[in-house]
């Protein structure tokens, strides 16, 4: 490995001449430093855990006014706003809450607790309610020594909070704070804010509720401005036989016909290059095995008894219930070709059953292989051992909750990550833990395989999301930006961008390729706890603890959608095969199934739209909802569409 991490640092992207491909070793700025290893020695020094020197950021809030007139200064700023025009009022309300922690924080930092405890009381319940949360938090701030510790107060300074206001507003505000001479408040507008100023007509109330709710306000407009490569790869052409019962048939003159290799049409499909995709060899990618290429036309074969679904033709869903879960189910993942499904539990076990009649095997020990004929065309069922046959393994090795789980596309390898802040890699031929990978130095909420294999992501409590490649044991990226845990974490289809949903109440997209930001996505008025990529690669679809799905066009960096309904989580959400439906589970024992046609339809997105973010969503959650299905008393974990476009719905029986 050591010959391999020098070659790496003078080559921009190399293959190992007999193994899987590996990525260039990560660049300034890209989250890590340059060491021995291929991916860096000091990885985990660039992590969040690096705050900025504690009183340097607080020493910000020692330039105080006179404490007695905090109060007057927010009042009379207040009583401005209501009092101005409709089209600049709700624009200029927007400020009511990043001022009113700003003046808080003051306060207290100068030690005026009397003052600040007044100031809290009156206006804080004037604040958005989802932002209630967050003031509870800061309400337990109340002397100058609790603020060294505390995340919320550190993230209020470190990022200034972004507002997105028209010109015409922020003129309005400025010449106000001008007039009064309220000098306490433009230097807090000055230091502590980012004012994103378009030019336009303002934005209406709707059109800013739906963007604001995250903890630094809105994304800056340039955030969302790099080209993203959402296109899919172009599949290899693979010549699928035709079935036995078609061989067979012998034409008029009783020849027997010849055979024909038949091409599956999804092949015949991705031949032409889609111009939105990324280069072919933009990142390395393993090459197909015999056994992905054999498993490729089955998909194809099963591809063609796939139901068409739509309004008229919903899937069928079968509910896997774990029941007696009294370990506490906390992850579920299922196979592409829906063979196995694996649990996750509070008790630290990993546990794997076959939902098919195959039993689970284990391969036969060491000294019993010697004795195989390698060269027998059965060479694979005869190293596995039969005496090990169940429906269920089970697998230990982790110190904590197993938060999240993900089966590799070949089937070979599960991954499951753990409040021990570790990720284990299994072997599902050997059924026993292959590698550990530390990395995160907290609980590791998910992680989840790319399409492709071999690259997989995690992301945790630390606030970062890593990059791993399973033979290597340090991180090849690490996307660094959110201010609050990372819940979930997705690949996107062609495997060059992931995305990642955090408690911060924002959605970004990483670049695998450069470890950069591409897209960050706020709307969201609760943490994030589930994403997915429409099959076409073009939309993600997001879910949160405020029980709103959030549709988003990746290539402009805009939401299309809203979907209401669920009145708890959404802690799963998953598209058809084909796209035509988005499938939603949630905390609120219901199902629902979206028509994702009819949401996307009609998609044009100008250039006055783009430049501004004005959005105009909607309100047809009800058009789109297709159908509710209840569970009796069972909170839907997971969901999964077979190649068949079947459900298949996961979660544990809990009784009220």
């Amino acid at each position: 490995m050591a010959a391999l991490a020098e070659e790496q640092t003078e080559v921009a992207v190399k293959l190992e001449p007999e193994g899987p491909p590996t990525l260039l070793p990560p660049q300034a700025g890209d989250g890590a430093g340059e060491g021995s290893g291929g991916t860096t020695n000091n990885v985990g020094s660039v992590a969040v855990e690096d705050q900025p020197d504690v009183s340097a950021v607080l020493s910000a809030y020692s330039q105080q006014g006179d404490p007695t007139m905090y109060e007057e200064y927010y009042s009379g700023l207040k009583h401005f706003i209501e009092c101005s025009l409709d089209c600049h009022r709700a624009e200029l309300s927007q400020l009511f809450y990043p001022l009113f922690v700003h003046m808080y924080l003051e306060l207290v930092y100068n030690q005026h607790e009397n003052e600040a405890k007044s100031f809290f009381e009156k206006f804080h319940g004037d604040q958005e309610c989802y932002y209630q949360d967050d003031l509870r938090v800061l309400s337990s701030l109340t002397k100058k020594e609790h603020m060294k510790g505390n995340e919320t107060m550190l993230d209020f300074r470190t990022s200034k909070f972004v507002l997105r206001i028209s010109r015409d507003s922020y003129q309005l505000l400025k010449r106000h704070l001008q007039e009064k001479q309220n000098n306490q408040i433009w230097n807090i507008v000055q230091e502590h804010l980012y004012i994103d100023i378009f030019d336009g007509m303002p934005r209406s109330k709707q059109q800013i509720d739906a963007m604001v709710g995250s903890l630094a306000g809105e994304a800056k407009r340039e955030a969302n401005k790099s080209k993203v490569f959402f296109g899919l790869l172009k599949e290899p052409e693979i010549e699928v036989p035709l079935d036995d019962e078609d061989e067979e048939g012998e034409n008029e003159e009783g020849k027997p016909k010849k055979k024909k290799p038949k091409k599956d049409s999804i092949g015949s499909k991705s031949k032409k290059q889609d111009p939105n995709a990324p280069p072919q060899n933009r990142i390395p990618l393993p090459e197909l095995k015999d056994s992905d290429k054999l498993d490729k036309i089955m998909n194809m074969k099963e591809t063609t008894k796939r139901v068409r679904l739509g309004p008229d033709c919903l899937p069928s869903i079968c509910f896997y219930t774990f029941l007696n879960a009294y370990q506490g189910l906390t992850a579920v993942d299922v196979t592409d070709d829906s063979s196995l499904i694996a649990g996750g539990f509070a008790d630290s076990t990993v546990r794997v059953w076959s939902v098919t009649p195959k039993k689970l095997r284990s391969v036969k020990q060491a000294s019993d292989l010697s004795l195989i004929d390698k060269e027998s065309d059965d060479v694979l069922e005869r190293i596995m051992d039969e005496k090990t046959a169940s429906e269920l393994k089970i697998l230990y090795g982790h110190s904590g909750p197993v938060y999240g789980a993900s089966f590799s596309p070949d089937r070979n390898y599960l991954l499951s990550s753990s409040e021990d802040g570790t990720v284990r890699l299994w072997s599902l031929q050997t059924f026993t833990c292959l590698v550990g990978y530390k990395g995160h130095n907290y609980p590791v909420w998910d992680t989840q395989f790319s399409p492709y294999g071999y690259y997989f992501v995690s992301g945790g409590h630390d606030r970062v999301a890593r990059l791993w490649a399973t033979d290597h044991y340090q991180p090849l990226r690490i996307f660094a930006g959110h201010l609050a845990d990372v819940n979930c974490t997705r690949f996107h289809p062609n495997s060059n961008y992931v995305a990642t949903g955090s408690a911060d109440r924002t959605v970004r997209l990483w670049d695998v390729l450069n470890g950069n930001c591409v897209r960050i996505f706020t709307g969201h008025k609760g943490p994030i706890h589930s994403l997915t990529f429409s099959p076409n690669g073009r939309f993600l679809a997001t879910g949160a603890t405020d029980g709103r799905v959030l549709l988003w066009d990746i290539g402009h960096g805009l939401m299309v959608g809203e979907l209401k309904g669920h009145t708890d989580t959404v802690c799963s959400l998953r598209f058809s095969r084909d796209g035509e439906i988005l499938a939603s589970g949630s905390m609120d024992n219901t199902v629902r199934l979206w028509d994702a046609i009819k949401a996307f339809e009609d998609l044009e997105t100008d250039d006055f739209t783009t430049a501004t973010g004005h959005i105009n969503l909607p309100e047809n959650s009800q058009e789109l909802l297709l159908g509710t299905y209840m569970t009796k008393s069972t909170p839907v974990v997971h969901l999964h569409f077979t190649r068949r476009n079947l459900v298949l719905a996961a979660g544990a029986y809990s009784p009220q």
